[in-house]
């Protein structure tokens, strides 16, 4: 009986390993990889970009998708056309998920524009951050461990843990100020709602990708605003017209932390949720 019990602690009624094994091994071998790269990158002076994090999350989640003997496409998704054709759907609906928010406040007056210009070393250094940064989270937020939590316990259930702590991931970047301070937690939030939708519809990172990736470089790299909370020279300067409050542009937190910036998403999450995509939830 006291076997049974103990087993069945461990593995399923099939026989296989519970998700939440799952999920701890996929945490301990990411800790196996992240403590001797941070060392490493102490000694010898290097940062730790995010391309070398978004690969690191990748071999950790491929290594724990082939323990568990099932094949990479139910983690990344098939790498065919149907994958660059959600991915560059993703980039479109991440561009205009802050061209929205920054046209309203424009043609509001509360926004006006100069031309800053990127220089090419510049530009391809933000194209390679906001990419390393997109794939780094939507691994970690809507890769492995998120897709064992929709097996164990449900999507819904899942994507509420998941943008919790997607949440308590900016914290750092939340405790900035106090004027937007949960007008952001509520956007970041709902964002990642939105990206797990993006999931849900189609059983693939593409589009949650593209759409995380292109929000970002948009919002920083073209518009110059800030992104999370970490100033970024763009493209474009935006100027604040004079008394415009930071609950309406966004302050230097970005346009996540404004009002404009809020309904846009909330917009996209509801598009995404009653869009019934190429795979059911």
């Amino acid at each position: 009986m006291f076997r049974t019990r103990f087993s069945t602690l461990f593995r399923n009624s099939g026989g296989e390993l519970r998700n939440g094994w799952w999920i701890a091994l996929f945490f301990l071998l990411l800790a196996a990889g992240v403590f001797p790269l941070i060392m490493l990158s102490s000694s010898l002076g290097f940062e730790l970009a995010p391309w070398m994090q978004a690969l690191l999350v990748l071999l950790v989640s491929l290594l724990c998708q082939r323990l568990r003997g099932k094949p990479q496409a139910q983690l990344l998704g098939a790498l065919n056309r149907q994958w660059l054709r959600q991915l560059a759907a993703g980039v479109l609906l991440g561009a205009g998920l802050m061209a929205l928010p920054a046209l309203l406040l424009t043609l509001t007056g509360q926004l006006s524009w100069q031309w800053h210009g990127l220089g090419q070393t510049a530009l391809l250094a933000a194209l390679l951050l906001f990419v390393g940064v997109a794939v780094t989270e939507e691994l970690t937020f809507r890769g492995f461990m998120f897709q064992r939590l929709i097996d164990g316990i449900g999507s819904w259930p899942a994507q509420l843990v998941m943008s919790a702590y997607f949440v308590l991931n900016h914290a750092s970047a939340l405790k900035q100020g106090d004027s937007w301070h949960y007008l952001a937690m509520l956007n970041i939030f709902i964002a990642s709602l939105m990206f797990g939708l993006a999931y849900l519809r189609t059983r693939s990172l593409a589009l949650p990708i593209g759409l995380h990736f292109m929000a970002n470089f948009t919002q920083g790299t073209l518009f110059g605003f800030g992104v999370s909370g970490s100033a970024e020279q763009g493209m474009l300067s935006p100027v604040i017209a004079a008394g415009c409050p930071d609950w309406l542009s966004g302050g230097s937190f970005g346009l996540e932390a404004s009002v404009p910036g809020l309904i846009t998403v909330i917009l996209f999450t509801v598009l995404l949720w009653r869009w019934r995509g190429s795979a059911a939830t």
